[in-house]
């Protein structure tokens, strides 16, 4: 695996991904702010073909917009980023899908869970996003179109767009 935009701090053992983020980093494009950011910090590997992505997440959110998941990228304009985003002191299930447009889905998660798990399956074009606070039962979140091009970056993605970083580990990777 390797790194667009490494982060100021990481470390990586078998099954555990702990990152520092950098101050005011994201993934975005254009719409609502009329701003692009590419700077958010994506662990990646290629992938071809369908496949199947999942991960434990433990964050220690702290500022607006903290966020921490997966991510399917073809390039700057075209990915697919699913997580959980720190919205008015509250953990969202956070989808954000971008064609040189991004939009944002989000639906807030009770009590603010310590650990999420994560799922994204890919499907010739489609792109289904799931989370679980459990890591058994699965709800999903989405389902969008996202390309046809057959070799995707598939990995971790995390970014802090308004605070000055923060804390999260990825577990129990698997693909």
């Amino acid at each position: 695996m390797q790194w667009y935009n490494e982060p100021p701090a990481f470390f990586t053992t078998d099954g555990l991904i702990r990152v520092t983020t950098g101050a005011k980093t994201d993934f975005w494009r254009r719409t609502h702010y009329g701003f692009i950011r590419d700077d958010g910090h994506f662990y990646y590997k290629e992938i071809t073909g369908d496949f199947i992505i999942e991960t434990k997440i433990i964050g220690e959110y702290e500022s607006l917009f903290d966020q921490a998941g997966l991510m399917v990228r073809q390039d700057e304009k075209t990915w697919l980023k699913c997580g959980i985003e720190f919205v008015d002191e509250v953990q969202q299930a956070s989808v954000v899908v971008t064609r040189d447009y991004s939009d944002w889905s989000v639906v807030p998660l009770p009590q603010n869970p310590t650990s999420t798990w994560l799922r994204l399956k890919r499907h010739k074009e489609a792109i289904e996003a799931y989370y679980s606070l459990d890591g058994n039962d699965y709800t999903m979140l989405r389902m969008a179109y996202l390309t046809e091009t057959e070799t995707l970056q598939v990995g971790f993605m995390c970014a802090s767009p308004q605070g000055n970083g923060f804390t999260v580990s990825f577990e129990d990777f698997k693909l």
